[in-house]
């Protein structure tokens, strides 16, 4: 896996230090050979990770100041489609709008932002069930601005069955009761992030599972559990790593195992999202093309930059996504000959599902997405590196969900820079694009 990551450290800089050429996008010479300004049209578009590239906890990364200042022209427009794609949970879009506006001194919208959870706009066939989420935040809030009609939370339901939550002592009833009120059938489930009360939370969802949404009737193994997956590390003020709330393996593998230990089965699941999943970029292309279009941008958005700092979900998910995109092109070239050879189409296979559930979004315009690692987040450009490759992957703990298989290639960057200034003046010039 990081056979090339030495060599990435010590060319870096070498890279950042490179001859400018002159870029011709953006003017032109009209025929008495005076230059005339035509304004640029970006064909690309810009994905930040926010933590450890915008900002180290509550305190912004001066680079990010400098490197937005080269994103907006005189009226405070951005100059290229942005945005941002968080895999934290705990908020509102319109909330984490604000804050970034804030640190990086520029006018930023709702629309803008991608946490873990916005893909689930696209699950409109959920909109309208009962559903259960759990989380941190104002959970009943953020699942009401995703569509969801009919919400119920953990307290919810603790209220209504205050006895099932009895590991606490201290919150245990005082008296025996009855269940308070009729809460509707749980149809689904949905997981925002890691709660406070782990024990509460995965005691409650795996009652609902197991008594199919009624926690009225007996045991039984049928329901769904729709997910956001999240970063199992992340970047603090002061500290290289931590992990959430002292787990490195998630809300959902907890529930998941529990799950089987209690039943021998899997736990199904419709869905997961936030990086790596592919949805999320898929997601975070269509915000992109749509900001093209509000713009009157005429030319198709066919790259996209994804900018962060974790190997194992900016990096990974970046790459994972290019690679979808190659196999989507593949997928519907192939189709194209067998439909123009024989006048039939094949059933639709589990990749063309997923096409299927975005259909709403439009298929996407880009063709790549790549991969810009900086250091100034969890990824150190300083750390040891083993000499063996094999002893590398064999030491390396991927803190992925269980279907995202480790895969080194996925984790090697398209592009290594210092900080997100240089990244962004690493794409213009890439794109040999000169911002009017």
């Amino acid at each position: 896996m990081r056979g090339l990551l030495p060599l990435y450290r010590g060319l870096y800089r070498l890279a950042s230090r490179r001859p400018r050429t002159p870029a011709a996008v953006g003017s032109r010479l009209d025929f008495c050979g005076t230059q005339t300004s035509t304004k640029a049209q970006p064909r690309f578009g810009l994905l930040f990770d926010i933590d450890g590239v915008l900002v180290r906890g509550r305190l912004p990364i001066p680079a990010a100041r400098r490197a937005f200042e080269k994103l907006v022209d005189s009226q405070g427009r951005f100059v290229v489609p942005v945005v941002f794609v968080t895999n934290a949970g705990n908020c509102l879009r319109q909330t984490k709008a604000d804050r970034l506006s804030h640190i990086l001194g520029v006018p930023i919208t709702q629309d803008q932002v991608i946490m873990s959870h916005s893909p689930l706009r696209m699950f409109k066939r959920f909109h309208d069930k009962c559903v259960l989420v759990s989380g941190q935040g104002p959970v009943l809030e953020i699942a009401k601005n995703l569509g969801f009609r009919n919400v119920v939370s953990i307290d919810m339901l603790r209220e209504s069955f205050p006895l099932l939550d009895m590991v606490d002592h201290n919150r245990r009833p005082k008296l025996p009761s009855n269940p308070v009120g009729k809460l509707p059938k749980v149809e689904a489930v949905v997981l925002f992030g890691e709660p406070v009360r782990w024990e509460t939370n995965l005691q409650l969802i795996i009652d609902i599972l197991l008594t199919d949404g009624n926690l009225g009737s007996a045991y039984s193994s049928q329901n769904t559990l729709t997910s956001p997956c999240w970063d199992a590390t992340w970047t603090s003020c002061g500290w290289p790593r931590r992990s959430p709330h002292g787990s490195v393996t998630g809300h959902s593998s907890f529930a998941s195992r529990t799950f089987t230990k209690i039943t021998g089965e899997d736990l199904k699941y419709e869905a997961l999202m936030g990086k790596p999943s592919e949805l999320t970029y898929h997601f975070a292309e269509y915000l992109i093309r749509t900001q093209a279009e509000e713009r009157e941008w005429k030319s198709p958005i066919t790259t996209l930059y994804a900018i962060g700092d974790n190997l194992m979900t900016d990096i990974y998910g970046a790459n994972l996504y290019s690679r979808c995109l190659e196999e989507r092109i593949s997928r519907k070239n192939a189709k194209a000959k067998m439909v123009a050879a024989t006048g039939t189409t094949a059933t639709l296979s589990q990749e063309e599902e997923i096409d299927s559930l975005v259909e709403e979004l439009a298929l996407p315009s880009a063709t790549s997405c790549k991969s810009v690692l900086v250091c100034t987040g969890v990824y150190s450009p300083d750390a040891d590196v083993p000499s063996d490759a094999s002893q590398c992957i064999k030491e390396t703990v991927f803190h992925g969900h269980r279907d995202f298989r480790f895969d080194p290639g996925l984790m090697e960057p398209d592009h290594i820079v210092q900080d997100v200034d240089e990244a962004v003046e690493l794409i213009f010039e890439l794109e040999k694009f000169v911002p009017q």
